[in-house]
């Protein structure tokens, strides 16, 4: 029976299948079969498992620290005008994803089938009608093949419950197949428990729940250090520095939420619909927010133009769109989900997210380069200081981040072949790099964090913080010299006239200058 490097049915499968499992605890409540190729399959679910040691002391089913796969009140159900006749086996095949190529077979190098074929017959590959596998030659005893079949007049066939421990770390996949045609309205109920040895959360997730923890300690420490300060100088608080404040508190509750959902899903093994939607939303919020405040910074609001003008709606417009499209693509990903969605569902819901935020760098490095022209101009020192500080800080968080995307893209091509990369997983059909999925999310926090971190730094509260707010009162600092050669008065004016006569002249390019904006 040739097996050729091309794509299996298996991996077809696998490619296609849009995985929309609850918790790790998958339950099925009547899933009907679908065709694929010559077969009639439902997608059991996806994990990544690491490795469990073998426990002499106690049950596989029931030791803690064991990794296993259980199989609990599973049950295939005909209708009553399709249970006149005997079956043949309904399988539940469970097979780690470097052995996908072990289901299915072709006779003589063609097209290759889950089902075996008249010509697979004669070869005595198979018999025909059944599911075809074998063994695996890497991983002995795999894979786990498990059947039931139906009797004459029976309606209901039970599958014996059972726990499969895992002892080699990889993708498990499950998928239950049958090959009789005339069972196309038969549906599959019970549950499968998927289970780790540090607890329930899938192998992908596993490592998150340690990142938020030490994420949400981060934050506990920025904020002590960021609140004492706006105590300490509470009346030379800018607005600028309320806005921070909403930040870091946004950021303090997304990842204490985001610590209890894992925590509670690796606990329980079922996912808090209601901590994720609150984890995602703070999130989302939080997002949004640092977005406007960096970019309304960027335009210099608060420290050389009181009010934005006629720019507010715009503003506002933007921010709203990046909200209702993160809010999408977050709770879509994440409220109820353990594995990823496929590629096109991915690349559909990033791509507006992806595009505004393009559009929030290209709009903040514009309002940077004009508010540092401006503050020049003026010659405010203080304030040009910090945002030459403030736009280098930017410039190497917009730098790394297209360096990581370039990695990630590299890597994907390297792995997947794919043409452009939004996401590390959108692209890993097999889910192959499951161990390293969890890093993606983390170097996102990790950088909005520390531009977070420099934000604060810059702007924390002090004693001398009104000196970088908005005044026009004429107290802003010049460089006298500076100043005057800006202005060629007449000799016949005298050295006080001469001095109004810069003032007036500057306040009158000032407010050409906003008028042009």
């Amino acid at each position: 029976m040739p097996l050729p490097d091309s794509l299996t049915p298996i991996s077809f499968l696998l490619l296609l299948s849009l995985i929309c499992i609850h918790a790790s605890v998958h339950n099925y409540a009547g899933l009907k079969f679908s065709r694929k190729g010559n077969a009639y399959v439902v997608h059991g679910g996806s994990e990544g498992i690491y490795y469990s040691h073998p426990n002499l002391n106690q049950s596989s089913a029931s030791s803690n620290g064991d990794a296993y796969i259980r199989f609990e009140k599973i049950i295939f159900r005909r209708p009553q005008e399709a249970s006149n006749f005997s079956t043949g086996l309904i399988y539940a095949i469970l097979f780690e994803v470097d052995d996908r190529e072990t289901i299915g077979g072709s006779a003589y190098g063609g097209q290759r089938a889950i089902c075996c074929t008249s010509d697979l017959a004669k070869l005595g590959a198979c018999k025909e009608g059944e599911v075809i596998h074998r063994l695996s030659a890497i991983n002995p005893g795999w894979p786990e093949v498990f059947g039931v079949s139906f009797d004459v007049n029976e309606e209901i066939s039970t599958m014996q419950p059972r726990s499969v421990q895992i002892t080699r770390t990889g993708m498990y996949n499950l998928y239950f197949m049958h090959c009789e045609p005339r069972l196309g309205d038969m549906v599959v109920e019970g549950k499968t428990i998927w289970k780790n040895p540090s607890g329930y959360l899938p192998g992908r997730m596993a490592p998150l729940l340690n990142f938020y923890g030490f994420m949400s300690l981060a934050f506990l420490v920025l904020g002590i250090f960021w609140f004492s300060q706006y105590a300490r100088y509470w009346k030379e608080v800018l607005q600028l520095q309320n806005c921070i404040t909403l930040v870091i508190t946004l950021g303090m509750f997304e990842m204490a939420l985001w610590y209890f959902d894992y925590a509670e899903f690796n606990e329980s093994g079922v996912r808090p619909t209601g901590i994720t939607i609150w984890a995602v939303t703070f999130g989302t919020v939080k997002r949004t927010v640092s977005r406007l405040i960096i970019l309304t910074v960027s335009m210099g609001y608060g420290v050389v133009r009181p009010t934005l003008g006629g720019l507010t709606s715009k503003v506002v417009m933007l921010g709203g769109t990046f909200f209702l499209a993160s809010e999408v693509l977050e709770l879509v990903e994440h409220v109820g989900a353990v594995s990823d969605l496929s590629g096109k569902a991915m690349l559909f819901l990033s791509l507006p997210v992806a595009v505004l935020d393009a559009f929030f760098v290209l709009w903040i490095f514009t309002s940077l380069s004009a508010t540092l022209n401006k503050l020049q101009a003026k010659r405010m020192m203080a304030k040009l200081d910090i945002y030459r500080k403030f736009t280098n800080a930017l410039a190497v968080a917009v730098i790394v981040s297209v360096g990581w995307i370039c990695y990630e893209e590299l890597l994907t091509m390297w792995h997947a072949s794919s043409f452009f990369q939004l996401y590390f997983k959108s692209t890993d059909i097999y889910n192959e790099q499951w161990q390293n999925a969890w890093i993606i999310p983390a170097f996102w926090q990790v950088l909005s964090f520390s531009l977070l971190c420099v934000i604060c730094a810059l702007w924390a509260p002090s004693q001398n913080s009104m000196r970088y707010a908005y005044s026009d009162d004429g107290s802003e600092e010049f460089d006298k010299e500076d100043s005057l050669t800006l202005i060629k008065p007449s000799a016949a004016v005298s050295t006080k006239d001469e001095n109004e006569l810069g003032s007036v002249q500057i306040e009158r390019e000032d407010g050409e200058e906003d008028k042009r904006e």
